[in-house]
């Protein structure tokens, strides 16, 4: 049957729309094409002029794809797919281009702030979920970004950018008892003042699992404020996530617990210093908070009568002074110049366990230390060396020159210093010619890094222990891009090369792999093709087609070809969206096989994961909306190198039922 859903579902959804009804409908096919980007580059560039291979959501996109955390979009995006796998808790794992690891390779950013910290690196670790009813568009660059972010703008950077100009409520029931409600609001006064609100709670019981008889249980809480007075403007925003039973440091149990916190501020002065230098100066500050355990051992594994449970009591910090300029020096030459210096560090590095000695300051695995559960120690001796200052100082110059009308090029620098750590220089180059109206040829080079985190530096733990003598991760990255575009469809196709160069992984300890280290054990290339399409099929209807290919085996076992569609078809006062992500078979077979006769090596055969929604728009301003994630519920693996057969169960069939009233 799902074989032949999508050519059925083009057929029939492809009969024109009334007119009367278009204007009450989301996303236009020439809203769909109508792409502005200014993260890839700081200047604003259409999809024919941007110097990056990007991806865009509206919030239109995101409301007909039906999913309900924003780094589901990456499933959406040429080269990227995000699967649910084992760190402090069950977090979203990003794939980027053939790269599958824990270490941030990819930067992620709320209104342009970064969420990535100093201590795990990976944003996704202190805010796992971000749900997309506060959300206005997103942004992906699909490469490296360095020259204008710095450290983790590694393999893609993604940016999140919240509503801030409308007002609309939302409320959700679903399966497994999932409740959702969000509140936009926004009020201005032309260009004097604005302000704008945004706050989401989510919570689900989570399915079953036969795996220690556990769930999957999740809690959100998303709230952000910010306004604009005159050349000021101003945010802050507090996200809190839930995570609980599920897989946990590789192990299952009702007992582990997963909260992490975000708390982020920020103050900008935008002002013109003359009629051609535009100036932004921004003052930003974040603080992530970790507070999760972990069922390390059962008590019959370790000969006692409680299990043993661990993990981190962490905070990291981060104060960062920007001052972006932008120079307009001719029609034909744009300079953006900037300085940066961040305060950053792990403050706090307690921990939470089952065993403790208070006298010699050690976890102990013995009865006589148990302490009656699991309790939290703000101050554990092993975790001192985890608290480390990542200050660091950066300049960054980049040019746009249009030698011709048809002729652009985009060359940039980028210098970071991370204090008694690293430094790194990142280029860029992009040339962008116009060959036709529709057709243009981009050929894009630029290199990255990612410097090594406290985790991976000095952590001294049951799972991981540090390595202080870790370099930076480097990869040079050349894209050669063709773009096409005419009234009724678009095409591009991306062939890339990265060479990576020194990327930190997982090193087992002991022959049992219990336990790990890090080390720059991994240089290699890797080569892929990106396409993404898109169709007007009639005046209703619009199709969306991504598929990529790795000509190499790609890194810790991801997925080698993958890609995805959606359809978009408007009828009456209904919306239908459909879409599908399909993934190729993923065979590993271990080193080391486990002394274990029921032991399987780990294989997830080629998937679809079918999603969409209806929509019955009721009036102009009131929208009910039914939305779909694997509708028909796959049962599917992802793989993970820390579970000891490498499954992670990822989620089953999702439903959920949306009422939207904006005023």
């Amino acid at each position: 049957m799902k074989k032949i859903l999508l050519p059925l579902s083009i057929a029939l959804l492809s009969c024109p729309l009334f007119a009367s009804e278009e204007a009450l409908f989301e996303l236009t096919f020439e809203e769909l094409m109508d792409v502005t980007v200014e993260l890839a580059s700081k200047t604003s560039e259409t999809a024919q002029s941007v110097p990056s291979s990007v991806t865009l959501f509206s919030r239109q996109q995101i409301s007909l794809l039906g999913i309900r955390n924003v780094y589901e979009l990456m499933n959406f995006v040429p080269g990227f797919q995000s699967t649910r796998g084992d760190w402090v808790g069950s977090v979203p794992k990003e794939h980027a281009r053939g790269v599958y690891l824990d270490n941030g390779n990819i930067l992620i950013m709320l209104n342009g702030q970064r969420l990535n910290d100093a201590s795990f690196g990976k944003a996704s670790v202190y805010a796992p979920f971000i749900p997309v009813e506060v959300v206005d568009k997103v942004e992906f660059i699909r490469g490296p970004g360095s020259a204008l972010y710095g450290s983790n703008a590694f393999l893609g950077v993604m940016n999140i950018v919240t509503r801030q100009s409308d007002s609309q409520l939302q409320i959700g029931l679903g399966l497994h008892q999932s409740k959702q409600a969000s509140l936009s609001y926004s009020k201005g006064h032309g260009t004097e003042y604005a302000f704008y609100a945004n706050v989401s709670a989510y919570e689900t019981a989570g399915e079953s699992y036969d795996i220690q008889q556990v769930r999957d249980p999740q809690s959100n809480v998303f709230v952000e404020f910010g306004g604009r007075w005159g050349a000021f403007s101003a945010s802050l925003h507090l996200t809190r996530t839930r995570l609980d039973e599920f897989m946990n440091l590789a192990s299952y149990s009702q007992e582990n617990f997963h909260t992490s916190r975000n708390l982020g501020a920020k103050l900008t002065h935008q002002t013109s210093l003359s009629d051609s230098l535009e100036s932004d100066l921004t003052l930003s500050f974040i603080q992530h908070d970790i507070d999760s355990a972990g069922l390390i051992a059962t008590a019959e594994e370790l000969g006692l009568q409680q299990d043993f449970f661990n993990g981190p009591k962490w905070q990291s910090e981060d104060l960062t002074l920007n001052w972006d300029l932008a120079y307009q020096h001719s029609k034909d030459l744009m300079v953006h110049w900037g300085l940066e210096y961040s305060l950053e560090e792990q403050s706090e590095a307690g921990t939470y366990t089952s065993h403790y000695d208070p006298d010699s300051g050690q976890i102990i695995l013995a009865d006589d230390y148990y302490l009656g559960g699991i309790q939290p120690l703000n101050e554990f001796a092993a975790f001192d060396s985890l608290k480390q200052d990542f200050d660091s100082y950066a300049a960054y110059l980049q040019l746009r020159y249009q030698l011709n009308e048809q002729l652009t090029v985009f060359t940039g620098l980028r210098f970071d210093e991370f204090i008694d750590i690293d430094n790194k220089l990142s280029p860029r180059i992009a040339t962008v010619y116009q060959v036709n109206p529709h057709h243009v040829l981009k050929v894009q080079y630029g290199e990255s890094f990612r410097i090594p985190v406290s985790n991976e530096l000095n952590s001294n733990d049951d799972i991981t222990r540090g390595n202080p003598q870790l370099q930076s991760e480097n990869i040079k990255t050349t894209e050669l891009v063709w773009h096409m575009e005419y009234a009724r469809w678009q095409v591009d196709l991306v062939l890339f090369e990265n060479q990576l160069d020194d990327f930190i992984s997982l090193e087992p300890v002991d022959a049992v792999q219990s336990r790990f280290t890090f080390s720059n054990s991994y240089s290699s290339t890797m080569q892929g093709l990106e396409a993404s399409a898109s169709f007007e099929l009639s005046e209703s209807s619009w199709f969306k087609l991504n598929y990529t290919q790795h000509f190499d085996d790609p890194f810790s076992a991801s997925y080698k070809r993958f890609g995805s569609w959606q359809l978009n078809h408007q009828f009456g006062r209904f919306q239908v969206g459909l879409n599908g992500v399909w993934r190729a078979q993923v065979k590993v077979f271990p080193v080391l096989v486990p002394d274990d006769p029921d032991f399987q090596h780990y294989e997830q055969k080629a998937h679809w994961l079918i999603g969409g929604t209806l929509t019955w728009h009721i009036a102009s301003n009131k929208q009910l909306r039914l939305k779909a994630q694997n509708l028909f519920d796959e049962k599917t693996n992802a793989f993970d190198p820390r579970v000891f057969d490498g499954r992670v169960p990822q989620r089953g069939q999702q439903l959920l039922l949306q009422y939207a009233h904006s005023f």
